[in-house]
Order: C-alpha cells, then structure tokens, then sequence
C-alpha cells in the first residue's frame, strides 16, 4: 500500500469540488487548523485535568468539522458541515468554567509555569495562528462561516484559561511578564 500520490508534485492539492494551489488561502487555512489540532492534541496527551482534556477532545472534533467546512466548494459543502454558532457559546460556558477556579494578576504573564501548561500556550498561540488565517480567506474574497472565527477567538481563550488551571494543578502560580 501506497502512502503517497504524486498528484501533487505539482503545486497543488484536492479540496472537495476543486483541485487548487498548495499556497491557496483554503488550504493555508486548512493547514493551519491542522497544525491546531495537533497542538491540542499534545496538550491533551500532558493534561492532568480531566476536565480540560475532555475540552480539548471537543475542541479537535470542532476543528475537524471547522477543516471539513472549508475544504468543500460551497456548492457541494452538505448543511451538516456547517460549525454553528451553538459551538461558539459552549465554548464560552467552557471557557466561564474553567476560570472560575483560577485567579490571574492584571499583567502579562510568562508561559512555562508547567509542562501542561506550556504545551497548551503553544496551542493557543497555533490556534491564534489559524484565527489569522481565516480572517485572510475571508479578506481573500472567500466568505467563510462568521462561525468560525468567532470560535477561533474564542478557542484561544479557554485555552489560555486551560493552561492557568493546568499550572494551578502543578503548583505554579501566574509569573508576571514584566518585573516590579
């Protein structure tokens, strides 16, 4: 068995009703998401709360359905692939949780306080990343669900609540960026 095509060998790449260009704002999207889900997915393996590792589980499975969204042409894209806006408030009632067991000082505050917390900060910052690109498709021209990036903001807020509740766990108390 093959693992490999050699369809692409040409700069570009199958989406679901279309075959574009590696470096098309989809698929820089797409890729950016994956490597989002990745990055939870790490988190995920080094989280010792159990709550914020079955958050991250959701959050993966969004993120799929999120990739699946943009990847078809809008004329073949079935209804059930559309994130909806449900997904953005569990996110915030998540995210409401989770900080209700986390004090933070007013300032900046330095990633690295633990291992699960700092995998998940490199999350947030790839997640932040995909938020990025999905604002770029929709200045592109191409008109991705609103859905979206208002998940994406929001994703990057439970998990930066996610990563202080994992350094609580450890013991590890917010360090503030800037010295006093």
């Amino acid at each position: 068995m093959k693992f490999y095509t050699a369809l692409g060998d040409d700069g570009t790449t199958d989406l679901l009703g279309a075959r574009v260009a590696k470096d098309d704002p989809r698929v820089e999207a797409l890729g950016a998401l994956d490597e989002a889900t990745s990055a939870i997915g790490l988190a995920r393996a080094l989280a010792t709360e159990p709550r914020v590792g079955a958050d991250f589980i959701e959050t993966q499975r969004d993120l799929y359905r999120i990739m699946a969204e943009l990847a078809f042409t809008a004329e073949l894209r079935p209804a059930s692939f559309t994130l909806g806006e449900d997904r953005v408030r569990w996110l915030e009632a998540e995210t409401d949780g989770l900080a209700e067991g986390v004090d933070l000082p007013a300032d900046f505050i330095l990633p690295g306080e633990s291992a699960p917390g700092a995998a998940i900060d490199l999350a947030r910052t790839t997640v932040r990343r995909a938020e990025r690109q999905a604002v770029a498709l929709a200045h592109s021209g191409y008109q991705p669900n609103p859905a979206i990036i208002s998940y994406l903001n929001r994703l990057s807020s439970l998990l930066f609540i996610a990563a202080r509740v994992e350094d609580h766990a450890a013991g590890r108390a917010p360090r503030r960026a800037k010295k006093r």
